[in-house]
């Protein structure tokens, strides 16, 4: 591992995220009660493909997507992470989104997100009071990748 080239990816690729885990699910031959693929991350979709399109093939095959955004040190670019995931990453029936604002609150998310996924409870308790009044542009990560680029350093952002 020491000998191999460092690469560091700036950006984030939820709907690479998504293509992949549905790939797997496609090529898998054990047949679980659900399929469901968990999306955590610090910021929108910003590289690939735009993440409704992934996200609504992977719900077409059946695939629950579930979103657990960490705003514990929010983006000052980009704001309501949480809202993003609802609108733009989450999707299927019982989806459901944890945001996670501080690093004591990871621990108990991800034990939440494990027992709703296994119960298949599917009542209030799934519901994470979140302003869905607010339209969000499941597109600005991608409007916004040309402020990652490194001008010094282009290799990089390959």
């Amino acid at each position: 591992v020491a000998a191999r080239p460092f690469r560091s990816f700036r950006g984030t690729s939820i709907s690479g995220a998504l293509a992949f885990g549905t790939e797997l699910f496609d090529r898998t031959s054990f047949q679980g009660e659900r399929s469901v693929i968990d999306i955590s991350g610090d910021g929108p979709n910003n590289i690939g493909p735009p993440v409704t399109a992934t996200r609504d093939a992977a719900t077409a095959k059946g695939i629950v997507v579930n979103g657990l955004p960490i705003l514990i040190s929010p983006s000052p670019t980009f704001s309501h992470l949480d809202q993003y995931y609802a609108q733009c990453v989450i999707g299927g029936p019982g989806s459901f989104v944890l945001p996670i604002y501080a690093a004591a609150e990871f621990s108990t998310a991800i034990r939440r997100k494990l027992l709703l996924e296994v119960s298949g409870i599917q009542d209030e308790v799934r519901s994470i009071p979140i302003d869905a009044a607010t339209p969000i542009d499941c597109l600005q990560g991608e409007r916004d990748r040309r402020f990652l680029s490194d001008p010094y350093f282009p290799e990089l952002d390959r």
